[in-house]
Parts: C-alpha cells; sequence; structure tokens
C-alpha cells in the first residue's frame, strides 16, 4: 500500500539529518512524518533517548616545543626530589627519607613567572662507587652534561663533604651554567651555614627549604635568568598531539628497563638484576621506524599493592598515573616462569583504563622446547581474553625480534583510534540481526533499533534497543566486529541505551475491559 503522504521514507542513516550533528529531527509532528508508512517509527524510538551526548571525542592537546632543561643534581639524601616537587607544585617525585630513592632520569614540565621549562630529577651522585649506586651516578652525570642549566643542590646543615667536592669538578667540565641551592634552611638562624658552600666555586649559594618553599621565588629567578635563548634540546614535537606514549608495564624483573635501553640503543635507564629497581615512571624519547615514541618505564606492579610501604608504594601509583598518560601499554611477561596472576591482574588493568595492548613475552632466548609447550597452553587458558592483542615474542638481553615491536605497537594504535561510519556500522548491524536475532528475555525479543559509535581511543559503541541484550550476545556482536573491522589491539566497549515505555501510553485493551479513551463514547 502506498504511503499517504507520497514522500519517499528516508534511509535508516539519514534519520540524524537534517540539524546539528547529534540531535534528532523533530520537523514533523507526532504521526506525520514520512517514515510512519511501516508499523514503527524508528525516529520515535531514537526521540525516546537523550543521545546528545554520545558525540566524537576531542583530540589531546598538543604537546610543547623544545624547553629549557634543568639538571637537579647532588649527592644523595639532600632533598633533590623534594626540591622538584615544591618546583612542580605536587607530589610527583617519590620521596622517602632515605638515601637512594631517585635511580633514574625522570622528567617533569614545570613553569615560573610564564617561563616553561624542563625539570629533570636524578639519583644520587657519588664518586668511586659500584654495582648499582655507580649505575645511578652515571645517569646523573648524563643528565647534567646534556641539560642547558645544572641545579646543583648540597645539604648546608652538612656543608661541604668530598662528595660535593668531586661533583664540582665534573660539572665545571660540563661547560654549563650552575646554580648553586643551599636547601634545609628552614630559618634565618641556618643562613649562616650556607655561606660556607662559596668555597665550592661554582657561584652564589641560594639558602632555601624545599620541605617549606623557603627562599624558592629567589632560586628559580635566579634560574630562569640562566636560560639561553635557543635550547640545547632539539624540538621532539611531533604534530598536533605530540609523540605517541607506550607505557612499559609488567612485574618487577621482566625486563621493563632492558627492554627500553634496547630499544634506544644505549643505556637510558639503569638495570640491575635485583627486583624493584625502578621507582619513578621515565620518560624517553627513542626514534624507531623513522618515527618518534616516548616509552614511559614504570616500577613493576607488586602482588600486594596495599601492603607496600615507603618508595615501593609511591613507585606503584606513579605507575598507574603512567597508565592514564599512554595510549598503548606494552605489557611485558617473562616466560621462564609460569603466568602468575598478577601478569592477569595488569592486563585487566590496562583493560579497565581503556589503552591499547601489545603482549610482549621476553628472556625468549632461555625458552626451551618443553617449557614452550607449556607456555602455549598458559596462553590459551590465562590470556584467551586478549586474543585480539598483538603478541611478540622478544629477548631484552640478546635483541631478538626487536624489530617486531614497533608493528605490533602500530596495528594496536590503529585499532585504538579506529571509526565506523554510522551508516556502515548500522547496514552491518541489520544483517547481523537478521542472520542471529537476539535471544529472547522473559517471554519478549528485544530489538536493535539503531547504533552509533560514540568515540574511539578505545572504540565505544552505543546500542538503542527495546530490551536489555544478554551478556552473551554483546561479545557475540564484539566478536563479529573484530572479524569484519579489525580493532586489532584495542578494546571495544559496547553499551545499552532501552528505550523506557512511555507512562499513560493507552495500550492495547484486554479481552472484556474497556479502554479508557472509549468510555466517554458509550456515555
Amino acid at each position: 500500500m502506498a504511503s499517504t503522504h507520497g514522500r519517499r521514507r528516508r534511509p535508516f542513516s539519514d534519520l540524524r539529518a537534517p540539524g546539528p550533528p547529534g540531535r534528532v529531527d523533530h520537523t514533523h509532528p507526532r504521526g506525520t512524518h514520512p517514515g510512519r508508512a511501516r508499523t514503527k517509527n524508528r525516529e520515535q524510538y531514537m526521540s525516546d533517548f537523550d543521545i546528545l551526548d554520545v558525540g566524537h571525542e576531542g583530540a589531546d592537546a598538543a604537546e610543547p616545543a623544545a624547553l629549557p632543561v634543568v639538571a637537579v643534581v647532588g649527592r644523595p639524601n639532600v632533598g633533590k626530589s623534594s626540591l622538584v616537587n615544591r618546583i612542580i607544585g605536587r607530589r610527583e617525585a617519590v620521596v622517602e627519607d632515605v638515601p637512594g630513592v631517585t635511580r633514574d632520569r625522570v622528567a617533569y614540565d614545570a613553569q615560573w613567572q610564564n617561563a616553561k621549562f624542563t625539570l629533570v630529577d636524578t639519583g644520587g651522585w657519588e664518586s668511586n662507587l659500584s654495582g648499582l649506586a655507580a649505575m645511578v651516578a652515571r645517569q646523573a652525570e648524563y643528565a647534567a652534561q646534556t641539560a642547558d642549566v645544572i641545579l646543583f643542590v648540597v645539604d648546608a646543615t652538612v656543608g661541604v663533604t668530598d662528595a660535593d667536592a668531586a661533583v664540582t669538578r665534573v660539572l665545571r667540565s660540563t661547560k654549563r651554567p650552575v646554580v648553586l641551592a643551599a636547601n634545609k634552611v628552614d630559618g634565618s638562624k641556618q643562613e649562616a651555614d650556607a655561606l660556607d658552600l662559596w668555597q665550592l666555586g661554582v657561584g652564589e649559594p641560594y639558602p632555601i627549604s624545599a620541605l617549606h618553599g623557603r627562599g624558592t621565588g629567589d632560586l628559580l629567578d635566579a634560574l630562569v635568568a640562566e636560560f639561553p635563548e635557543q635550547p640545547i634540546g632539539e624540538d621532539d614535537d611531533e604534530g598536533e598531539d605530540g609523540p605517541p606514549r607506550i607505557a612499559l608495564l609488567g612485574r618487577p624483573n621482566v625486563g621493563k628497563s632492558s627492554l627500553l635501553n634496547r630499544l634506544a640503543d644505549e643505556d637510558r635507564v639503569v638495570v640491575d638484576a635485583v627486583a624493584g629497581t625502578t621507582r619513578d615512571a621515565v620518560d624517553e624519547l627513542v626514534e624507531l621506524g623513522g618515527r618518534t615514541w616516548k616509552f614511559i618505564d614504570t616500577a613493576g606492579i607488586r602482588r600486594r599493592f596495599r601492603a607496600l610501604q615507603g618508595a615501593d608504594y609511591y613507585a606503584t601509583m606513579r605507575t598507574g598515573t603512567a597508565l592514564e598518560r599512554a595510549e598503548i601499554a606494552v605489557v611485558l611477561m617473562d616466560v621462564s616462569e609460569p603466568l602468575a596472576e598478577q601478569d592477569i591482574r595488569i592486563v585487566e588493568q590496562v583493560l579497565e583504563a581503556g589503552r591499547g595492548l601489545v603482549l610482549a613475552f621476553n628472556k625468549w632466548d632461555v625458552l626451551d622446547d618443553e617449557r614452550r609447550v607449556y607456555l602455549e597452553k598458559e596462553i590459551d587458558r590465562q590470556l584467551s581474553r586478549v586474543a585480539w592483542a598483538p603478541r611478540v615474542n622478544v629477548s631484552a638481553k640478546t635483541g631478538r625480534h626487536m624489530e617486531k615491536l614497533v608493528p605490533a605497537i602500530e596495528t594496536s594504535l590503529s585499532g585504538w583510534n579506529q571509526r565506523i561510519p554510522t551508516g556502515q556500522l548500522n547496514n552491518w548491524l541489520k544483517e547481523l540481526v537478521a542472520a542471529t536475532p537476539p535471544p529472547v528475555r522473559g517471554g519478549k525479543q528485544p530489538k536493535i533499533l539503531f547504533a552509533t559509535q560514540a568515540g574511539a581511543r578505545p572504540p565505544h559503541f552505543v546500542l538503542f534497543t527495546t530490551g536489555f541484550l544478554e551478556d552473551n550476545y554483546r561479545r557475540f556482536i564484539e566478536r563479529r566486529l573484530r572479524e569484519d573491522f579489525g580493532f586489532e589491539g584495542s578494546p571495544v566497549h559496547i553499551s545499552m541505551r532501552i528505550r523506557e515505555k512511555r507512562a499513560g501510553a493507552p495500550g492495547r485493551a484486554s479481552r472484556g475491559s474497556v479502554r479508557p479513551d472509549r468510555k466517554q463514547r458509550r456515555r
């Protein structure tokens, strides 16, 4: 039967036009819309939902260009990390009242009087060291050689030590301007102690208290005055969004820092056989495959997080913050040991954060044939939920298959940003539902009226339905989405908007009853 309105019904994919994106066309009165030729009006169904909040996510803010770099150096336990927290205005660097808490070079964005700069916190710097302490000192020395200005922190209450004098000799060889901070001057009585630091020969000592903030303003004024007109560092900004951020996650001692050093082809972070060497989240720019990446080396996530104390507790908290800053997470697992519950928990943490995922199985060079058989069974049994994640088998020690890591990251990043046009999505969904309709629930079969991709990073789909869809059916939709459109390496979120029945709407009268709207006629 032809439509009484004499107009061709608009296709399903055009229901949101005309008008601004996200709004439904209400130009036709109820019951007179061209789509009324069918038993139900799809657009009227859509008007029952609030879809104004289903939109596209905005782009990330652009990262700044190259800024002056300030390296904070000094011997252990003089208050370098406390001063860093005071300058950046938040408790970001891990601080504890024991020497040797900071081990790697950790960069932070800072600002003083409209002057922006990069602040690099370093570990304790001493001479004649060995083992882990020597590697920490080398990282501090490298930070001083590559900085624009050096902030030398000394404990004024102790005075000049042999270690301070040795550090001073190295600082002079860098030919960088040095600003001397005499820390732990909590009152006017201790200011006389700061005068003894003139004998270091690096300029005027500025008495400060990193704990209370005393004198830090004058120190920052002197620091900004030493900034060069053109920073030594190169411009690492890449496009509008900057370099993609990749977080390296895993249990302690699985080889995250070794992997970063192998990718950078130099010792960027401290590596030691002792578990828990890394404590701060370390950002490092690495050039791979003709593209700049920002890798974030994190502290190992331990099993009993709430039982941790001191530096280990705050290090684990920084790892969660680093994951929120990243787009992709590379979860490292030690193939020489059985997959632990903590490995699965870390993967679940990545899924909850909505980040792209790459599974990296490290120490593959020590894997024998027997262990390989058991490993494959463990992966199939415990990681079946993330079978869509790219997998690479690497060895950070020997460099085995390191060239496969970047393509896996690129695949995950592409799936994380992927979008499907609304028209294409609904045409695909119409065919899917026709072939496999939703299961009956409570004697009624729910219908999927409309679908849209609410956003990407990660992909999020909203289904407008007349009833609740079972979890199994939503997982079926997700599986078919991955089969037909990809989304490899990215979690996919599917949510529902269930149409509520209009209150007070006259329904169909049962046998032997009188409809309310007809009572008046009988009288």
